[in-house]
């Protein structure tokens, strides 16, 4: 049956097209309704062998009137549509056409008020994207280049403390690349995912013992904790996308803990879904807060010790790549908690099912 319809519809495109050259509708309209009636008229008259000449100009002339007074209501959201789409071109994306009308072109004008307002939020994106970029990339290059102007005009010595700063803001300026790429990769959706069978318990040593390494290499005197699940579990992930998503919450969890914290990372499993959660002993995200942390370039009031703003926004997407969710929740200490939830195994394609 739908092998049918799709060839029954493809017979219909290749039809001729007379009124294509017209370039009003409502012209197009009043064509069509003389067309049909000089039709009509022609078959009453061959049938009956007598038409009446001024009853049928007069009929013609009164369908035509009433064919272009009601077609200015039909034509009148495409209009508009015209305008708003030039006015879009220009960047002007507040322009909206006036949908009332049920029918066809109804829903084309909402769909396009749809359009026109998703174009909005991503043009404000793009601008605030741009503008963020520029503001941590002007940050870490700055400050290289004035180590390195005092080194060039003798006022610093090349001493390994001067060049430690050096390497810190040119680390810096790789994170953001790299986090930048990876943005860009996963909203052009060309970054598939290379499911792995894990064990959940060697995975939390991996990235614990990893964690630990990098803040101690940045001097944040934290102790990490592990809780591992209470039977030996496994998880259908990513191994290399899953570790960047606990390696941001850990080092964000290390660099708002108070020296001498705790960092604390445990698994358990909820029926078909392990939870992880990744707790701090900071000073917590506010609740009205919370929704916009994994927004990009969201850092708040904890951002301290140089962060790009990014590792949430990539962790959010690589969680709902594999199915899962991340969020903030409550915790009845201080602190934050963020709690991400994965499927045990990918989910089931939905079964094709056939019309015949």
């Amino acid at each position: 049956m739908t092998a049918l319809r799709t060839t029954a519809v493809r017979a219909f495109d290749l039809l001729p097209r007379p009124l294509d050259p017209v370039r009003s509708i409502k012209v197009k309209l009043g064509i069509l309704l003389v067309a049909s009636g000089a039709a009509g008229m022609s078959y009453f008259w061959y049938a009956i062998e007598w038409l009446p000449p001024a009853t049928s100009l007069i009929s013609i002339f009164v369908a035509l009137t009433t064919s272009q007074v009601l077609a200015h209501g039909m034509t009148s959201p495409l209009r508009e549509m015209t305008a708003a789409a030039r006015s879009m071109a220009r960047g002007d994306y507040t322009r909206r056409v006036r949908a009332t009308s049920r029918d066809e072109v109804g829903e084309l004008a909402r769909a396009f008020n749809q359009m026109a307002a998703d174009l909005a939020v991503a043009d404000q994106r793009r601008r605030e994207l741009i503008a963020n970029v520029s503001h941590e990339l002007r940050t870490p290059i700055t400050a290289l280049q004035g180590v390195l102007e005092n080194i060039v005009d003798g006022v610093a010595e090349p001493e390994p403390g001067t060049l430690r700063v050096a390497l810190a803001q040119t680390e810096r300026l790789g994170h953001l690349v790299a986090d930048l790429l990876d943005l860009s990769r996963l909203d052009a959706g060309v970054v598939p995912l290379r499911r792995l069978d894990l064990d959940v318990a060697d995975f939390l040593d991996q990235v614990v013992e990893q964690a630990a390494v990098t803040a101690s290499g940045a001097g944040r005197e934290v102790h990490f904790q592990v809780r591992h699940p209470v039977a030996a579990l496994r998880i259908e992930a990513d191994p290399g996308r899953l570790h960047q998503v606990f390696a941001n919450l850990l080092d964000n969890a290390a660099r708002h803990s108070p020296p001498g914290g705790t960092v604390r990372l445990r698994a358990e499993r909820h029926g078909d879904r392990v939870w992880f959660e990744v707790s701090d002993e900071g000073e917590g995200i506010p609740v009205e807060a919370r929704s916009r942390v994994f927004e990009r370039f969201t850092r708040g009031d904890r951002a301290i010790g140089g962060g790009t703003g990014l590792g949430l926004a990539i962790a959010h997407w690589v969680v709902e790549l594999h199915g899962g969710r991340i969020a903030v929740c409550d915790r009845p200490t201080v602190g934050c908690l963020i709690r991400v939830e994965l499927p045990l195994r990918r989910p089931a394609p939905a079964p094709v099912t056939s019309s015949s």
